[in-house]
């Protein structure tokens, strides 16, 4: 990690103690039987591809998010800690909207704030690409893997409608992060000795908890929605 600055050592630092824990509560023999079936099947093919990935690195499956790997290997991200951030800004834009991706962008937007531009690009350029936040291994392991980047190119969004979906995962999003850094401002106001600091700092943080909490349900609700059209 001597090539990393102290905002990406922090990343990767939280990554790997994250991946660990993940591993401590499942059996890792099946996820290990299914990289070497990868293994075995042909050069070509997304599978190997993931196989071979995970090899280079030395990495293992991670038990529920098995797709992970899948979309590093697909969208091209390299297993960096800039380029974990850079891919959850695009899955975000690709309509990965879980709580795991807002937290993960989240923290990496607030490490590493000269890179905003940068996200923002990746979040667009997922915004315009084939969705493939619900790819899995199982599905695409046997496909060649250049059928498949192209497909993904060709298949791009080029009409955006502006619906009412849309302006409410707009509006969620910006309470999401309107109500993040209002916590953040008034946190180092908390640990006052004054009680004017205390209570002018107080209201503020509550409130911003309250708009994120509202906009992580709102697109919580959106995603149901676009699982089972009832229940919107």
């Amino acid at each position: 990690m001597n090539d990393l600055n102290l905002s990406e050592k922090i990343i990767k630092l939280s990554f790997n103690f994250s991946v660990w824990f993940i591993e401590q509560f499942h059996d890792m023999k099946p996820f290990e039987s299914k990289v070497a079936e990868l293994r075995d099947l042909p050069k070509d093919t997304f599978g190997y591809q993931i196989a071979e990935c995970l090899d280079s690195h030395n990495l293992k499956l991670v038990p529920k998010y098995e797709s992970h790997d899948l979309k590093h290997v697909l969208l091209g991200y390299k297993m960096t800690p800039f380029d974990e951030i850079r891919m959850q800004a695009f899955m975000l834009g690709n309509g990965n909207h879980t709580i795991p991706c807002f937290a993960i962008l989240i923290f990496g937007a607030i490490l590493l704030p000269r890179k905003w531009k940068i996200l923002y690009s990746d979040f667009e350029k997922g915004r315009n690409t084939k969705e493939v936040s619900t790819w899995t291994i199982e599905k695409y392991a046997n496909q060649k893997i250049e059928n498949l980047k192209l497909m993904i190119q060709e298949d791009l969004k080029t009409e955006k409608i502006l619906s009412t979906q849309s302006i409410t995962k707009f509006g969620a999003l910006a309470s999401i992060v309107a109500g993040i850094f209002g916590m953040l401002f008034c946190l180092p106001f908390l640990f006052s000795s004054s009680i004017e600091d205390l209570v002018g700092a107080g209201l503020p943080f509550f409130a911003g908890a309250v708009l994120a909490g509202s906009g992580f349900l709102a697109l919580s609700n959106l995603s149901k929605s676009k699982v089972n059209p009832q229940l919107g």
